[in-house]
């Protein structure tokens, strides 16, 4: 682990329209203020805080993060219920992986039920809306912390 921690936290597709896309599932704050969000949660570690809507440019990063990273956290949006390679990615990280969502998706469409995510990943944290990524913050930080 490095002297200071570093987080990745990467997002997925359409996750740049948070705010103005369906808010009343996904809430009103915009993509820059969850980030704001995560560096203050992070108490001083730093955090490389990611979006694209292109699913090899996220399994470029999760490989990046095998390198530069302390733990990964990450919200695949609607790639975790369809992306076997971002599972195949996730798995070659020896760090915690946080799965993220900003809704339940257990709550949610059918097809959302299963995340292809969820088995490579520590631990999941989803339906608390921005809140999430702060939790999410504070558990990878927990689990950088316990590794030493």
């Amino acid at each position: 682990m490095a002297e200071t921690p570093v987080i990745h936290v990467l997002n997925g597709p359409n996750l740049n329209l948070l705010g103005v896309r369906e808010p009343d599932i996904y809430g009103r704050d915009t993509l820059a203020d969850i980030e704001q969000r995560c560096v203050k949660a992070a108490e001083g570690a730093s955090v490389v805080f990611r979006q694209t809507n292109h699913e090899g440019v996220l399994v470029d990063w999760i490989q990046e993060a095998r390198e530069g990273a302390d733990a990964l956290i990450i919200n695949p949006a609607a790639y975790g219920h369809t992306s076997v390679a971002l599972h195949d990615a996730l798995k070659t990280l020896s760090i915690p992986v946080i799965e993220l969502h900003l809704s339940n998706p257990a709550a949610r469409e059918a097809f959302r039920h299963h995340s292809y995510v969820s088995s490579a990943a520590t631990g999941v944290i989803a339906g608390f809306g921005a809140a999430g990524y702060e939790l999410a913050v504070q558990a990878a930080l927990t689990k950088v912390r316990e590794r030493g």
